[in-house]
């Protein structure tokens, strides 16, 4: 089994940058932007009612406060601070998440806060730390070996391990800097390669070209991908026709 994710959300007053209707009716779940680096109250509870009618699982994808960088620049937060941030993010999408009749079913960092906790213990821990204020039950996505998922693990919460069939890796399994050449994978038929070697054999190719493990319960494709719906719809389709069954984890 392996659940496929997306970003989702990702717009602001007029401005939208997903195809939140479209990419629902494939991902099973859904990594609804919070307000900190997308989103608002609006476009929140509009893509709490199109997740709940079409029983996709809402996950709160919650960032550092950094709208104009789309969550993406680093920065320096203090831990109290970030993890009153990530608690009050999550507050905010349960309340829409009800009101739909669902609830929030985990949590993902997003951008620079996801990639800053698979090293920064102290940062992971503030997340952790937020995590807890907000639901002590809430399982928590993230990427293998990482410093947030072991924090998250010892404070008692359940961990569900990610990969990205869109994105390059290093040998170590991290993955590699949007600012270098290749970090993304835009060639469709690439992505779809990856994403049934992630799944059936927990194997993907990293930037050097050797095959590295990632093994993961969930597959993460990036909703502000250009042609990301057509994309989504085939790597589902060859999925399936791999005898891989497509199921949320929460």
């Amino acid at each position: 089994m392996i659940d496929l994710n997306a970003d989702l959300g990702e717009g602001f007053g007029r401005w939208r940058l997903t195809d939140d209707e479209r990419l629902l009716s494939v991902v099973t779940s859904a990594n609804v932007a919070c307000g900190f680096h997308a989103g608002d109250a609006v476009t929140m509870r509009r893509v709490c009612e199109l997740a709940a009618g079409r029983d996709v699982r809402i996950g709160a994808q919650v960032s550092y406060r950094d709208l104009a960088g789309f969550g993406r620049r680093a920065m320096d937060v203090p831990p109290a601070e970030l993890a009153a941030e990530v608690a009050y993010q999550i507050g905010a999408l349960e309340v829409f998440a009800r009101a739909a009749g669902s609830h929030v079913s985990y949590v993902k960092p997003h951008g620079a806060l996801y990639n800053r906790v698979v090293h920064d213990e102290e940062q992971a821990q503030a997340v952790v730390e937020g995590v807890l204020l907000a639901d002590a039950a809430l399982p928590v996505l993230g990427l293998p070996g990482s410093r947030f998922l072991e924090v998250a693990e010892k404070a008692g919460l359940p961990v569900v391990t990610e990969a990205f069939a869109d994105r390059a890796y290093t040998e170590e399994g991290t993955l590699v800097p949007r600012g270098q050449d290749g970090a993304v994978v835009t060639d469709p038929d690439t992505v779809v390669e990856r994403s049934v070697s992630l799944a059936r054999f927990g194997v993907v190719a990293a930037h050097s070209g050797r095959d590295i493990p990632v093994r993961a319960r969930s597959l993460c494709l990036h909703g502000d991908t250009p042609g990301a719906v057509d994309l989504a719809r085939r790597v589902r389709t060859e999925l399936e026709a791999a005898g891989i069954g497509v199921e949320a984890f929460a």
